[in-house]
């Protein structure tokens, strides 16, 4: 607002007046459907903090459907409409948030690192108007091919499939090609950013009999679940994915932290965001606890066996 030649920003407390119910904008990368349960972890987390949706609150969806390109105009459209705050799920739409407004606060989930994309300069105590939840997904692949190795100890060729179209893939594939030679293992870069390079990946998966397959971190791959799953499945090719809900929908085996948990907390800081705190009040969380959940079913449908001591290991044996 122009007040004589002088700007001023609304604080949060001015914005919520402005409307006698607030409006919390939450932006995707995804569709509806298979997201679903992140709308209700999400809603859960504000109600955490004293707002329902459709009582004391209302919330903006605005999804992307697998499309990067349209979240710059779905977040202009949010600020449009005079929001409180901001949720931006996944890597790209805190980007996209964080280029549509500099005074709305914007609470994030990201799998990649928040101080190395410019989100914030320091995850204790962030600066300008974003906060958030950064879920170490990233950091995780190289892991996921140790853990892969190890639940599977005769597999030699392994294969790591990637999106080309993000920033961090680069040195993701470094460093799990790192991994990859610790182990004694040889290691195949697949790169795919459509459906249809998915596809053509598992067809060279197939041509180059791929002993085992590390799904990359990268919200397209998210979205994906169906059909990764799928494919892996069809080639009965063990594979690894980055979080519970691939192992549910039939992956052999997950490892990384809750999403449903991260999702809860981007709704908790939200809601206390809407409760007068400043974005640079709240530190950026991240996760300290990781879940390995193996597919028994899928493993005995693809010729897997895991040892005991292995399934042991696991915080959840789905049969």
């Amino acid at each position: 607002m122009l007040i004589g030649g002088v700007v001023v920003t609304w604080p949060v407390a001015a914005r919520a007046q402005q409307s006698a119910v607030p409006v919390i904008g939450f932006l995707h990368f995804g569709s509806p459907k298979p997201f679903a349960f992140q709308t209700v972890a999400f809603e859960q987390g504000l109600k955490e903090s004293g707002y329902v949706q459709g009582q004391n609150a209302s919330i903006e969806y605005r999804w992307a459907e697998g499309r990067y390109d349209k979240l710059p105009a779905l977040a202009a459209d949010l600020v449009s409409h005079r929001i409180n705050v901001i949720a931006a799920i996944g890597p790209p739409c805190a980007s996209a948030a964080k280029n549509a407004t500099s005074t709305i606060p914007i609470v994030f989930t990201t799998g990649t690192d928040p101080v190395r994309d410019g989100l914030v300069i320091n995850l204790a105590r962030p600066t300008g108007n974003l906060t958030g939840v950064s879920i170490l997904a990233v950091q995780l692949v190289p892991k996921r091919l140790e853990l892969l190795s190890e639940l599977l100890p005769q597999a030699r060729q392994f294969a790591l499939l990637v999106n080309p179209a993000n920033g961090y893939t680069e040195p993701m594939i470094r460093d799990v090609q790192e991994a990859a030679r610790a182990k004694g293992v040889d290691l195949t870069i697949l790169k795919a950013s459509t459906e249809n390079e998915i596809d053509a990946a598992f067809d060279t998966i197939n041509n180059l009999h791929v002993d085992a397959l590390v799904i990359g971190d990268d919200p397209f791959f998210v979205s994906r679940q169906g059909q990764l799953v799928g494919l892996a499945s069809r080639y009965a090719v063990p594979a690894s994915y980055q979080f519970r809900e691939f192992a549910v929908a039939g992956g052999l085996v997950s490892y990384g932290p809750s999403l449903s948990a991260a999702i809860r907390q981007a709704g908790v800081y939200a809601g206390k965001i809407l409760n007068g705190a400043e974005p640079t009040d709240l530190p950026v969380v991240q996760p300290t606890q990781f879940e390995l959940v193996i597919n028994l079913k899928t493993a005995h449908a693809i010729g897997v066996e895991f040892s005991t001591a292995i399934l042991l290991r696991a915080d959840e044996v789905i049969e």
